[in-house]
């Protein structure tokens, strides 16, 4: 078989910008054959300009089993990487190792996992299934920063018996021209390495104004981001959005409730898609935007992602800027990006309620007795709003640093952003501490 005709060689057309790619390793055979070629190809080239390195497995040799060979080959190239400072996507299609090879396949794998482990937080890593990916593989390409599946084509399953299990991914497309389009974009805006600058140049007013109009989750993302563009991670439903965006040419990670959804609650589910994109910005330097329309937490709520969500945010040393934009009851507030959770700058439109439970709560909780024929429900809910649950209120006890209108959401997001670019710097080193003259 001509080597350059093969499935693995015709994608590697769709990734990479037109001729700019070079194979490495092209001509290795696999261990103990004269004839076939190792069915793991790898190299490098341009992505939208930027050099990155890859690997595919070629369905054309020998369906892709992984062996021995094909580990040397991936250690190569990350090698190649790491040194250069430039992500890897690796694209999985492979009906699994050589079994004939015994123990030598199985430490195949361990060599594949210790690469993208000691790979882990220097450069972005993004997996694509684009066919079968099984046992071991799996496991392996989860440990990737970020995944896209081709959905109905890409086969996930740790055991045959458990073939008709769900595996989520970062992105699922519908075809296999948006999966290698999802992972061009992805290059293309993410970090080249955790010391690169993910700036651009957007070309949209830092200052535009904005009306948001009552807009939750990644509606109200795109209306307030640069060119309108969102690129969503983890879209599975919930009431937390995940994804990134730039703001005034500054990439962020934006974690933003979507009040559509449960009223915003957090579930199991976005509390683990919110601590996943905090730790990934947080390895590479990328700022956190939270955008906080939240009635608290929802009845599936987990202690461990919730509290995983927590830590997160705490630990997370890039910068954080938060913005309630609606409503922030309970643990909503607390938990998405609050100053108590590590918030360098935390803002609130007018109009936003900021309150330990509902006013409807509060006031059935410990204010029926104000409830008279003269002075209604509503009008005690509205007399708590005012009093104790005001962005104002919170603004005064200095949980929120200033109340702004909407028209000037986005351009105080970039304010803050700008404010904030050196901040990964860390905190200057001096010789000593000032002595008294």
């Amino acid at each position: 078989m001509n080597k350059n005709l093969t499935v693995g060689n015709q994608k590697i057309s769709r990734l990479f910008d037109v001729g700019t790619f070079v194979e490495i390793g092209a001509y290795i055979k696999r261990c103990g054959s004269s004839e076939s070629y190792d069915g793991v190809i790898c190299g490098y080239g341009s992505i939208s300009g930027k050099l990155t390195f890859a690997f595919i497995q070629d369905s054309d040799r020998l369906k892709g089993a992984f062996d021995f060979t094909g580990a040397k080959k991936i250690e190569m190239l990350y090698e190649m990487a790491i040194k250069n400072g430039a992500p890897v996507v690796g694209v999985f299609d492979t009906a699994g190792a050589v079994v004939y090879d015994g123990s030598s396949a199985l430490s195949a794998y361990g060599r594949f996992m210790s690469c993208v482990s000691k790979a882990s937080g220097i450069i972005p890593q993004i997996a694509l299934y684009d066919g079968k990916c099984t046992g071991m593989a799996l496991i392996t390409a989860n440990m990737f920063d970020i995944s896209v599946k081709v959905e109905g084509k890409a086969e996930l399953y740790l055991k045959p018996t458990s073939i008709n299990k769900e595996h989520h991914c970062s992105i699922e497309v519908k075809s296999e021209d948006e999966a290698y389009a999802a992972v061009r974009s992805l290059i293309e805006i993410l970090p080249q390495n955790n010391k690169d600058d993910a700036s651009a140049m957007s070309g949209d007013s830092a200052s535009r104004a904005v009306s948001i109009d009552g807009l939750t989750g990644g509606e109200l993302v795109c209306a307030i981001a640069d060119n309108g563009a969102f690129t969503e991670i983890n879209a599975r439903e919930s009431g937390v959005v995940t994804g990134f965006a730039f703001f005034g040419g500054v990439l962020c990670g934006v974690i933003a409730s979507n009040n559509k959804c449960d009223n915003g609650k957090i579930g199991f589910i976005g509390a683990k898609k919110a601590a996943d994109i905090i730790s990934f910005c947080d390895r590479f330097g990328i700022s956190i935007l939270t955008l906080v329309d939240s009635e608290g937490l929802c009845d599936c709520a987990c202690p461990v992602c919730t509290a995983a969500l927590a830590s997160a945010y705490i630990t997370a040393t890039t910068a954080k800027v938060t913005v309630v934009t609606g409503k922030a009851y309970g643990a909503g507030f607390t938990l998405l990006g609050s100053k108590s959770v590590g918030a360098d700058i935390a803002l609130a439109l007018e109009g936003a309620t900021v309150s330990v439970m509902s006013p409807e709560s509060a006031v059935a909780f410990i204010m029926n007795g104000e409830i008279t024929a003269d002075k209604s429900r509503a009008d005690v809910e509205a007399e708590w709003c005012e009093k104790h649950a005001s962005a104002i209120a919170a603004a005064e006890k200095g949980d929120i640093d200033d109340v702004i209108p909407e028209a000037e959401l986005r351009a105080r997001i970039c304010s803050a952003l700008y404010m904030l670019a050196v901040k990964s710097d860390g905190t200057p080193e001096r010789k000593y501490a000032r002595t008294p003259l």
